[in-house]
Formats: C-alpha cells, sequence, structure tokens
C-alpha cells in the first residue's frame, strides 16, 4: 500500500476542482491545469479534500497510486501558489538580463543567449546573476529551468556557469594538482 497516495489532498479556498472521468481539473488564481490518471486509479471528491485510490491491486497500479497523488497535488498547488525554481550566475563577465518577457544572457559566447518563455511561465531577474523562474506548471517551470542552465552549465575547474540555487559543484584539481 502506497503512503503517499492514501494521503487525501486537501484543497484550499479560491481553488475548484472538477472529475471527469479519469481528468482531474484544478481552476484557481494563478490559471487552469489538469492532469489525466490511468483508468485503473479513481479520484473522489469528499468534504473538501481529494482521495485517489486505486481500483485494483494489480502490481502497476500500486506502482502508481503514489505517482497519481502527487500529480493531482501538484495541479491542485500549482494554480493556488504556483512553483519556482531559482538560478545564480557564476563567472567574470556572465549576467542575465529581462527585455520585456525574454531573457538576455551574456555567457562568454560571440552572441547573446535569448530564451523565449513558453506562455505561463514567468521570468524575473534580480541583480544580474539571480534568475527565478515562476509558474503554475511543476513541470514546465523545472524544463525552463534546465533549459536555462544547460545553455553554460557549471564547469568543473573554477565552478563558472548557470546553477541552480543552493546546488553544490564538485571542483577538479588542474593540472598542478593543488
Amino acid at each position: 500500500m502506497s503512503r503517499i497516495g492514501v494521503t487525501p489532498v486537501e484543497i484550499p479556498d479560491k481553488v475548484t476542482v472538477e472529475i471527469e472521468g479519469n481528468v482531474v481539473k484544478a481552476a484557481g488564481p494563478l490559471g487552469k491545469l489538469e492532469v489525466e490518471l490511468l483508468p485503473a486509479i479513481k479520484v473522489e471528491k469528499q468534504d473538501n479534500k481529494l482521495v485517489v485510490s486505486t481500483l485494483n491491486n494489480e502490481r502497476k497500479t500500486r506502482a502508481l497510486h503514489g505517482l497519481s497523488r502527487t500529480l493531482v497535488n501538484n495541479v491542485v498547488s500549482g494554480v493556488s501558489k504556483g512553483f519556482e525554481k531559482k538560478l545564480e550566475i557564476q563567472g567574470v563577465g556572465y549576467k542575465a538580463a529581462l527585455e520585456g518577457k525574454n531573457l538576455n544572457l551574456a555567457l562568454g559566447y560571440s552572441h547573446p543567449v535569448k530564451i523565449e518563455p513558453p506562455e505561463g511561465i514567468e521570468l524575473k531577474v534580480e541583480g544580474n546573476n539571480k534568475i527565478t523562474v515562476f509558474g503554475a506548471n511543476k513541470q514546465l517551470v523545472g524544463d525552463v529551468a534546465a533549459l536555462i542552465r544547460s545553455k553554460r552549465p557549471p564547469e568543473v575547474y573554477k565552478g563558472k556557469g548557470i546553477r541552480y540555487e543552493g546546488e553544490y559543484v564538485r571542483k577538479k584539481a588542474g593540472k598542478a594538482g593543488k
């Protein structure tokens, strides 16, 4: 039995949830999201909570019980609070700036790197070396943050590049082995 799957999902105020078959739709102050679950997973609305349960006891269904509950929870909390990922830029001359909604990065290349965020994603720049990716869809926030990080991942000798906030980069010794 899944420990995560049996925990009910609280529905906050200002969020409305509709269940149509195996599709859960949530609408809140940050927009509308929906998630489609397996036919063997059942979601019920009880009072102000969503309860996720399985219809059979097959191995695959039991394995996806906790995942399904987490996906429903991400949809509900995404439309109410949203998700954010923070990135840091380290390196001399590396900086970020916003041009309208687009992100303009100077990362030591001969050209600036421009990133246009998809719909539903908001980018913020603090100073010129901290980037915040905010949105209601957790997967999309993570994908955009990973895209930005992939433009110049941290290198292992000096640690220059784009990293997640709080990420530790193990550094190698150089040629001299110092």
